[in-house]
């Protein structure tokens, strides 16, 4: 009897344990398979993998760069503009190449999820009756740039572009090093939200940047960039 009581819990127990997949704090094999980086298709998992940590979670902005979830800025980038700089990267800048054909970790097929991804944050009405100045331009006039940046932008930046009571310096050697010219453009035309500064609509009030001012300033802080971006002190004479 007792024998035949004990051959009964122990198959009550057999059952339970085949019926539990296993004993309490056992990892099931289906949670252990890994995913190879190529096969991740979640645009979620992607973005914060490869641009949340400069672009900010959710396209916010942060880290010195564009928030991507800008309604402002991706009513003025299109689809090509964000390909080529998460396939390709920027040059001169801290943006890297993500494509595997430009010696990145990313498919073609990642790519364009992420394109997709970012695209789905614009807004249709963001700009509004407004036209904005192109996206890419060549540069301006300096000199002009000297006159719009008094205008448009010394009450913030100060009067040098060395920073202001409501803004940092804007012509530091280092920060100039590490932006691209298009940088410098982007950030006039669609501003930076997250860091309090306005698009190119809103920096006078009743007065936004023409197409001409915009690259005129822009040529007008490229200017100001040194030879050897990052060394602005020079060398002890010998």
């Amino acid at each position: 009897m007792r024998r035949a009581l004990a051959f009964a819990v122990l198959a009550a127990l057999a059952v339970i344990a085949a019926g539990c997949g296993g004993l309490p704090g056992e990892e099931s094999r289906a949670a252990a398979v890994e995913v190879r980086p190529d096969r991740i298709k979640d645009f979620g998992l992607l973005y914060a993998e490869n641009c949340a940590g400069c672009h900010g979670p959710n396209g916010k902005g942060g880290a010195g760069a564009v928030g991507l979830a800008d309604p402002v800025y991706l009513a003025v980038a299109d689809d090509a503009v964000l390909r080529r700089a998460a396939a390709q990267g920027v040059a001169g800048t801290q943006m890297t190449a993500f494509a595997q054909s430009s010696g990145g970790m990313l498919t073609d097929e990642q790519i364009e999820i992420l394109v997709r991804g970012i695209r789905r944050w614009a807004k249709a009405d963001a700009l509004g009756a407004a036209v904005p100045p192109p996206y890419f331009a060549p540069l301006g006039n300096a000199a002009r740039g000297a006159e719009v940046y008094a205008k448009f932008c010394a009450s913030c930046h100060g009067p040098s572009g060395a920073g202001g009571v409501k803004a940092g310096s804007i012509v530091d050697g280092s920060f100039l090093g590490l932006v691209s010219d298009q940088s410098l453009r982007t950030t006039v035309i669609a501003g930076r939200p997250d860091l309090g500064q306005p698009d190119w609509r809103n920096d006078t009030p009743g007065e936004a940047l023409g197409a001409a001012d915009v690259s005129d300033v822009v040529a007008w802080l490229v200017s100001k960039r040194p030879a050897n971006p990052g060394q602005p002190y020079a060398e002890a004479s010998r």
